[in-house]
């Protein structure tokens, strides 16, 4: 193995450099001027966003241990993308709240290792590199979530993070030991070959599985996720949203259409009966929550149930229209979040109610906020409409016409909620409405390119079939 092999590891050697660089700049940079550490890490996060679109060379390192291909590739460049978003909507945040407590530089190298254990995982080629970058992912986030020392609420969402991370982690190794007890071996290629259908397997499925479910949000491995959003910083319950969430159903994917391929006459009645009750949980709790990050937290479940539509196919139809919704889920849900963060930064009001008479004093945030509700509802012509109707259509592809039904009712149900947001903002008046008030730019960047993101994908999508031949290619 060569020094040009290493270049298979590129997103996660230029992460590491970024991480290295921002720990120099800490020791370099005097005290008082710790602020320029926040447009340090946003520029080498940006060329390194940058270098991503870069064409990469494709194949194995370490025995197998680790792959890359153009699908795995294409799905980092989207992690990127989203994280480089919510860096540009905390970046107010951390000047304001946690420079002052000389803990800026921390926050992004823990944002920073998470998403490097992010790329571990979802590159693995077999379990042990799958749980290292597993844990890697998870623990970090543990400690943003707590991060607001100075608020309780906030070292209980830490606190209810990891204890909830350990549960799940034991369940997945578990489950993982299973498998490599009935297969003799951890790696995903010579596990296709060995698996069977016998009753110690299938339990070893059903406790990796629930571990994953943990990540994703799926019913019943739920309830951390209102509680841990709602203490959390704004941008940390948003990467939990949208980033972890999103490699963690990428990876699920891969294994469940791969390695787990032969079990899929279980995984798929599993996937249905929780894709319905994830979608039904998630919309009817959705429907009484007041506060605005609890509210997003139960969209997010929901969301996490329409998902599962798109496992259903177990092909690469199923795996072009996860991967497309899953971008589209990072431009909705990251713009609806990111005026969540803008009002509680200049207000410090979270409630539903505090947000009636928004469009009068604040249009635009308004008007960004609209767009993302309408596409986390699947209105058209924005982007959600079509990543709601590709999932459909790949549940309708397996003859599932009751459970694309089912997902119709949910869409009606999300719509009323979602709905009960814009009424708010638009058609209700207060006397103590929100004054206006005036982002920086790196917020109002980071909400310009999320709207751009919803209506582009929206009014032109020929990413789709970029990615439907992405998906052809791997399968």
């Amino acid at each position: 193995m060569d020094f040009s092999s290493f270049l298979l590891m590129r997103h996660e050697i230029i992460l590491l450099a970024v991480i290295l660089l921002l720990v120099v700049a800490e020791v370099s940079i005097s005290s008082n001027k710790k602020s320029s550490v926040v447009h340090l890490a946003i520029f080498l996060f940006g060329i390194h966003t940058i270098a991503g679109f870069f064409k990469p060379d494709y194949g194995s390192l370490f025995g197998g241990m680790f792959h890359t291909n153009a699908l795995i590739h294409f799905f980092k460049n989207v992690l990127n993308i989203g994280v480089l978003i919510l860096l540009l909507q905390s970046a107010d945040w951390i000047e304001e709240k946690i420079i002052q407590q000389q803990r800026g530089t921390e926050f992004f190298m823990l944002l920073f290792s998470s998403l490097l254990g992010m790329y571990f995982m979802i590159s693995a080629g077999d379990f042990l590199m799958f749980y290292l970058g597993l844990e890697l992912s998870m623990l970090p986030v543990a400690a943003l979530a707590a991060y607001e020392t100075t608020k309780r609420i906030s070292s209980e969402s830490g606190i209810k993070l990891i204890l909830s991370a350990a549960l799940a982690s034991g369940v997945t190794l578990f489950g993982v030991s299973m498998l490599y007890a009935t297969s003799g071996s951890i790696y995903f290629a010579d596990i296709v070959e060995a698996i069977s259908s016998d009753n110690l397997t299938i339990l070893g499925f059903v406790l990796f599985f629930a571990g994953l479910g943990f990540k994703i949000s799926l019913v019943p491995f739920h309830l951390w996720t209102a509680d841990v959003y709602e203490g959390a910083p704004i941008s940390i319950a948003s990467y939990l949203s949208v980033i972890s969430k999103g490699a963690a159903v990428f990876i699920l994917m891969i294994l469940l259409f791969t390695v787990l391929k032969p079990l899929m006459f279980i995984w798929e009645n599993m996937v249905y009966i929780l894709a319905v009750i994830t979608m039904f949980i998630g919309n009817l709790f959705a429907l009484r929550q007041q506060n605005m990050k609890r509210f997003l937290a139960f969209s997010s479940i929901a969301q996490a149930g329409f998902i599962l539509l798109g496992l259903i196919p177990g092909n690469a139809l199923g795996t072009a229209t996860v991967v497309y919704f899953v971008l589209i889920y990072v431009f909705s849900n990251l713009a609806a979040f990111g005026v969540v963060q803008a009002i509680s930064l200049h207000t410090g009001k979270e409630q539903m109610k505090d947000y009636e008479g928004l469009y009068r004093t604040n249009p635009n945030l308004s008007l960004v906020m609209m767009l993302a509700l309408f596409s986390l509802a699947g209105i058209p012509p924005v982007a959600g409409f079509f990543g709601k109707f590709f999932l459909f259509t790949a549940a309708a592809s397996k003859g599932y016409y009751l459970l694309v039904f089912l997902a119709v009712v949910n869409v009606t149900i999300s719509l009323y909620y979602y709905l009960l947001v814009v009424r708010a903002m638009f058609l209700r008046q207060s006397e103590t409405a929100i004054p206006y008030f005036k982002s920086k730019i790196y917020m109002k960047l980071g909400l310009l390119i999320t709207a751009l993101g919803i209506l582009v994908l929206g009014l032109y999508s020929p990413l789709y079939d970029f990615i439907h031949e992405l998906s052809n290619s791997i399968f």
